[in-house]
């Protein structure tokens, strides 16, 4: 399983800035993040954000990754999509009201 730190998020987030589907993929990954930090002891402390973004996590994937292919035409809209439903699944359950982004 992949495991992204906050440190990891961000690059992420700088690195996929411009990408139309890693780009919002790794906003909403922010995000929940964020309302981690803002909701419980923290995003590296609450193990259940982090489980309900797994496939969202390795979606994005690592550094090497981007530095193989940084234009990454191996993600797909409807691979986004499916990554983002634990994270819809988690929100509903526990209320939470960080934004999920999508490609336009």
């Amino acid at each position: 399983m992949l495991y992204m730190n906050e440190y990891e998020i961000g690059e992420a987030t700088r690195r996929y800035w411009g990408h139309a589907i890693l780009g919002p993929a790794t906003q909403t990954l922010a995000a929940l993040a964020e309302w981690t930090n803002r909701n419980s002891d923290g995003w590296a402390y609450w193990p259940k954000p982090c489980r309900a973004a797994r496939q969202l996590q390795e979606l994005i994937g690592t550094r090497r990754e981007y530095i193989d292919d940084p234009e990454r035409a191996d993600v797909s809209a409807d691979d986004l999509a499916r990554a983002l439903r634990p994270i819809r699944s988690f929100r509903t359950r526990h209320g939470a009201d960080f934004p999920i982004y999508l490609p336009e």
